[in-house]
Parts: structure tokens; C-alpha cells; sequence
């Protein structure tokens, strides 16, 4: 039988070796480098398929979702919104928060994979890489749920590729800016595959599949971020979407807050609010 003075020293080992054991357990030699700050490549607004303009992005739209998209393009014409709400700080869910709309940044761990964004109307995503299967969700979110997946695609020991898939992403959503909808249900399936580019490594790559009920056929693009500063380098500002807030949504019309402090109209011939409530002397 061992004494307590045994007992107390194989304690005091274990407990040394734990530190040791968890650094052992998470080998950032064996994860790529995507430190530093990621957004888009390109100009203009953030889109699904940044190979195409905003508003021709050739999506393989059901007819009834093609119409809600061409009566979102002409309220926006004649100074509306159309079917994009981001203007009143809703979060811009999956697939759209992927498009660049923020400067990003990438945290590895064993388990799971976290994408923090500048842009505090994006909640952090989560990307479960530890192999546990799809859970009963409750309530969806705007980013959905992720499970994913570690590659080492070319055999060197360290990974180079993130497989990713995400479910149970909250509506309403809309693909950009230009009121793109998407189906309000529960079915969207988005597949990710991320990695970087071979002759820049200052590139990443991320091939996505979007299955969802407003389309005819799955929809896959190529995404591409470019590497703006690194760890080092980054310094993260806030950027608040709420700060500032000049729309006001009175029912189902949105107006102008003006600089003197009252509402103004937002579109011509737009009505002005229901003031039954108050007493409007004639």
C-alpha cells in the first residue's frame, strides 16, 4: 500500500505532465498559417459570385424567387430597400457574411475552428472539427451550426484544407445587397472547402456550395480573401452597426431620421407615418 507521501508525489507528477499533455494535444506546427487579418479580393459591393457584377450574378433562381428579386431591384430603384434588411443592423447570416463583408480572422484549436469578425453584426462562427455528429437544434441561427473537417491533401503531415458544412441557418436571409432571397426555411445546406492558394500564400481560397430551396440546381462559386495584415501587424477597431442608426421602420415603411432630428421620407411619393394616435390639429 502506498503511503501518503507516494500518493501526494505521483499527484504532483500528474498534474505536471497535464500542461505538456494539452500543448501536445494541440501541434500548431500541424495547422497552416491563416493568422493576421482576411477580406475580400476584390472591389465594389461583397457578392456570392464576385466573378460577376451585383446585380447579374446569373443565380439559378426558382421563377417565383426570380420575381421577389426583380421587385427587390426595383424598390431599390425608386429609393427603397427592397428585400435587404442589413440596414436596420439585422446580422448578415451564411452564405453572406462570408462574402467579405468584414475584415476576419482565423482561431484554431482541436475541436473546433472560430472565425471572428470586425463587424459586430457578425456573430463569431463556429467550425466543429472534432467529430461529433449533427445535434437536434432547437432554434436556428443566422450562422448556422458547422461541422467540419481537417485535410492533409498532400501527404505532408500538416493539414492544408478545411472542409466545412453548415445547417440550420435562421431567415430571413437574402444572398447580398441587392435583396437576392433565399428560401425562409430550415433545409439550406452551405459546404465549404478552404484552403490556401499554392503560389500565394497570402490567398485563401474557400470553393462554396450553397443547396437551397430557391434554387434549381446547387449554386458553387469560388471565394477568395487576401491577407491585409499579419497576427503582428492587426489592429481591430469596432464597427457598430447600431451607433449612428439613421432608418426608422414605422409598420412597414422605413424613413430617413433627418439632421434636425425629424423624420423625412425615403423614396418619392413615399406616405407619411399613421399619427392617429396623436392629436394633429388641422
Amino acid at each position: 500500500m502506498l503511503d501518503r507521501g507516494s500518493i501526494a508525489a505521483i499527484a504532483l507528477a500528474a498534474a505536471l505532465t497535464l500542461p505538456a499533455a494539452s500543448a501536445q494535444a494541440h501541434d500548431e506546427s500541424k495547422y497552416p498559417d491563416w493568422s493576421g487579418q482576411w477580406i475580400r479580393t476584390y472591389g465594389g459591393n461583397p457578392r456570392y459570385d464576385q466573378s460577376k457584377p451585383l446585380r447579374k450574378q446569373e443565380a439559378p433562381l426558382k421563377p417565383e424567387y426570380q420575381k421577389m428579386f426583380e421587385a427587390s431591384i426595383a424598390a431599390q430603384d425608386v429609393g427603397g430597400h427592397g428585400l435587404d434588411r442589413a440596414y436596420t443592423c439585422l446580422p448578415q447570416g451564411m452564405p453572406r457574411m462570408m462574402s467579405g463583408v468584414s475584415l476576419m480572422e482565423f482561431l484554431f484549436s482541436p475541436s473546433v475552428t472560430h472565425m471572428l469578425f470586425e463587424q459586430l453584426t457578425l456573430a463569431p462562427r463556429r467550425i466543429y472539427t472534432d467529430g461529433r455528429p449533427w445535434p437536434k437544434i432547437e432554434e436556428p441561427t443566422f450562422t448556422g451550426y458547422s461541422i467540419g473537417r481537417w485535410l492533409d491533401s498532400d501527404g505532408d503531415g500538416r493539414y492544408d484544407t478545411l472542409e466545412a458544412e453548415t445547417r440550420h441557418i435562421r431567415g430571413p436571409r437574402v444572398w447580398d445587397q441587392s435583396g437576392m432571397p433565399m428560401a425562409d426555411d430550415d433545409e439550406t445546406v452551405i459546404k465549404e472547402r478552404l484552403s490556401l492558394d499554392k503560389d500565394d500564400r497570402n490567398i485563401l481560397r474557400n470553393e462554396m456550395t450553397t443547396i437551397d430551396n430557391s434554387l434549381t440546381r446547387p449554386w458553387t462559386v469560388m471565394k477568395t480573401y487576401r491577407r491585409v495584415k499579419s497576427a503582428k501587424e492587426a489592429w481591430w477597431g469596432e464597427n457598430n452597426c447600431a451607433e449612428g442608426q439613421a432608418h426608422v421602420v414605422i409598420g412597414e415603411e422605413t424613413y430617413f431620421l433627418s439632421g434636425d432630428g425629424t423624420i423625412m421620407p425615403m423614396r418619392k411619393d413615399q406616405p407619411p407615418p399613421d399619427l392617429k394616435y396623436f392629436n394633429v390639429k388641422k
